[in-house]
């Protein structure tokens, strides 16, 4: 335990030095973006570390090569050295610099409110906000449309880093270029037109001209446009800046704008007759995809479900034009607290790693503080953490406003069903597919679907394979291969259908099952019956397992064009000899009761099926391949007796995995060497089905 706690130490010290590391935006060490260290002997700044774009610039190389403003005048401009060109050559290249570098102009000529009261104060970035200017940066410097969501915890300033870094665009960058701002409500945009009249008042005037422009210092800097109150130009720029509200959706509409902020989105209410969808689209559908646009939601999570969950999901999952950000509260240096004895500090976290007690509501268990060392949290983090979580009564409200990752910012109603740790044991094992596409045959439906099963790679197919089956022409492993079929909704916005299979052979050496292959997507339900009959005759035969799920499930209402069980059992009936059926009594057998096909999901099986996934995911029983099954773990709840996913979630991955491990681990039996009898390239049908009861 000695060597852990030294590590820990360790590596608490080295955390503690690269928050804390050296910050100077007026020479540049520390700051944004790629550096490179320089000196000019009688520049006011004698040692600079400048953007490695801006040493590309004339006037910035041969200063540099000249060592000093003096040898650059005589040598370079062929003038006589005095303290007029002195200035002339230092203005010259703070203009130059102030477009090249954010931190610099912020610190030099933006002017904030001072929230610890007193005279107004120069910006100088914070270590998370300097993390939002190098992706903003990165972006606008790869010549990209800006276009960002960020969640975040609170009380860091990432609201005026979107729009002090907008107006650096505006005032700096290009002429012509006009901005919305979108805040909750018309306090908050008051706050940020007292920002944009403080900053603007002691911007100099010089700055808004072209170097040797004439210009009058008292010119006015900010004029009203109409009597709103709600827009303002910036004469010398060409420029507007307009601020509207959620509250008041007309204020967000027309207008030419360039550059857009919606600021605390996940607090926009849906009412009658609008809805953050709305807004978003009116203000933004007018913005090109070009550079020099841009475009960020920020807000802090404020529950499940809404517009601005979904928005991030689909910008973290990489399917909209916008990328996903998140600042946790221990990437904020201010969250943090002094340790009086930090060795029995750390001996207390590491002795506790694997306590799940909580002491009180106001209290985290040893194994999440362990979690938030693991996170990259400090140990004076935890500590400030553990302070201020006693304020809460509910770790969800403390989530909510100081999260520690993005899957637990969105806070849940009800109890979480999966241990988030035990879930996060399986993701090491997830991995992209190493094949996408689709089987076909040599029909679509009908017997001859089953004739000539191949697998096509197609980059845009559904059908993801990490591993392909297995087939010797001699020899079969029986009970191998299991598929199920999570039956979804056909349409573009309803739950998806799942079809997946699972591998059961190292079951036979008292190894894991694991998932090897998966189709995800909206479908007609005649063509998913027929696709779950080719993938799972694809996989040598597999036992197909169809869900059925009636009215009596009390279930969260899933978005599903109803059961649809039937009507594929009804559809495959007489092709596919492999069918699931459920088990029969004894007085079932006696009256010969035909077979019921397909797994029932209801009150007295969900539980069951639940509890068989909670052990298999507690004791990491089998191997999944799909990190966006993890997301569906870490989501599912039970709130009273109803399980199900959070608002704006889906559990269809979780289903399949539900019904597939129960089945797997308690009613087929264990897989088994044995000469192939049949013929492995017909699929021979039973007529047997067609004659039972579905």
């Amino acid at each position: 335990m000695i060597d852990a706690i030294r590590e820990i130490l360790r590596e608490n010290e080295r955390r503690n030095a690269e928050i804390h590391a050296p910050f100077n935006p007026y020479t540049g060490e520390g700051a944004v973006g790629e550096r490179r260290k320089v000196a000019i002997d009688d520049f006011p700044i004698r040692t600079q570390y400048l953007p490695v774009g801006m040493l590309q610039v004339p006037l910035v190389a041969k200063l540099i090569k000249a060592g000093s403003i003096e040898k650059f005048t005589i040598n370079v401009l062929n003038s006589e050295y005095s303290e007029t060109e002195r200035m002339k050559v230092i203005e010259q290249f703070v203009r130059v610099r102030i477009r090249y570098d954010f931190c610099f102009w912020a610190a030099m000529f933006v002017y904030i409110k001072n929230k610890g009261g007193g005279d107004d104060v120069l910006f100088k970035l914070t270590r998370p906000q300097r993390r939002f200017v190098a992706r903003l940066e990165e972006l606008r410097l790869a010549g990209k449309p800006i276009r960002i969501i960020l969640l975040k915890a609170r009380q860091w300033g990432g609201s005026t880093v979107s729009q002090l870094y907008m107006a650096w665009l505006m005032l700096v960058h290009k002429v012509g270029l006009n901005s919305l701002i979108i805040a909750h409500q018309g306090t908050a945009t008051d706050e940020i037109k007292d920002m944009f009249d403080r900053m603007i008042k002691r911007y100099p005037v010089g700055l808004l001209y072209e170097l040797g422009a004439s210009y009058d210092n008292n010119e006015p800097k900010m004029v009203a446009v109409g009597k709103s109150g709600a827009i303002f130009r910036v004469p010398q720029r060409n420029c507007k800046v307009k601020l509207g509200t959620a509250e008041r959706p007309d204020s967000c509409r027309g207008g030419d704008y360039n550059l857009v902020h919606c600021s605390e989105v996940g607090i926009w209410k849906k009412t009658d007759g609008k809805s953050p969808e709305d807004i978003v689209r009116s203000a933004c559908s007018g913005i090109l995809l070009e550079p020099y646009t841009m475009i960020v939601y920020e807000s802090t999570a404020n529950g499940t479900g809404n517009f601005f969950q979904r928005e991030y999901d689909a910008a973290k999952r990489g399917q909209s034009q916008f990328e996903a950000m998140f600042v946790s509260w221990f990437d904020i240096e201010k969250y943090s607290m002094p340790i009086d004895d930090l060795v029995a500090f750390a001996i207390h976290l590491y002795e506790n790693r694997n306590n799940e007690n909580e002491n009180s509501t106001r209290e985290e268990s040893g194994r999440y503080l362990w979690w938030l060392w693991n996170m990259g949290a400090t140990l004076e983090g935890i500590n400030w953490y553990i302070k201020e979580r006693a304020k809460y009564n509910d770790h969800g409200q403390m989530a909510s406003e100081y999260p520690s990752d993005d899957i637990e910012a969105f806070v849940h109603s009800g109890a979480r069903v999966f241990d988030k740790y035990k879930v996060e044991a399986l993701r090491p094992a997830c991995r992209p597919p190493r094949y996408i596409g689709d089987v076909y045959a040599d029909a679509d439906e009908g017997e001859d679907a089953l004739r000539n099963i191949r697998f096509a790679e197609d980059h845009q197919g559904m059908l993801w394979i990490w591993a392909l089956p297995e087939i010797d022409e001699q020899v079969e492993i029986a009970n191998r291969y299991l598929t199920i079929v999570d039956i979804g909704g056909r349409w573009k916005k309803a739950d998806w259908s799942v079809i997946v299979v699972i591998d059961r052979l190292f079951m036979m050496d008292g190894g894991k099952p694991s998932v090897v292959a998966q189709w995800y997507g909206h479908i007609d339900m005649d063509r998913l019956a027929w696709k779950a009959v080719q993938v799972a005759a694809f996989y040598d035969n597999a036992l197909l397992v169809i869900e059925s799920n009636t009215a009596e499930t009390k279930d969260k209402n899933r978005n599903v064009d109803g059961d649809q069980s039937f009507y594929i059992l009804n559809q495959i009936k007489g092709v596919y000899n492999n069918m699931y059926a459920r088990k029969q009594s004894e007085d079932d057998i006696i009256n010969k009761v035909p077979r019921k096909y397909g797994f029932h999901t209801n009150v007295s099986t969900k539980p069951m099926i639940i509890s068989t996934l909670v052990k298999v995911v507690r004791e990491a029983m089998y191997v999944e391949r799909d990190v966006r099954c993890l997301d569906e773990y870490i989501t599912y709840e039970k709130v009273g007796s109803s399980f199900g996913a959070i608002p704006g979630k889906h559990d269809d991955l979780l289903m399949t995995r539900a019904i597939g491990m129960h089945i797997c681990f308690y009613e087929m039996d264990m897989p088994t060497e044995c000469k192939r009898i049949r013929d492995i390239h017909r699929h021979v049908k039973n007529r047997a089905i067609s004659e039972a009861t579905i």
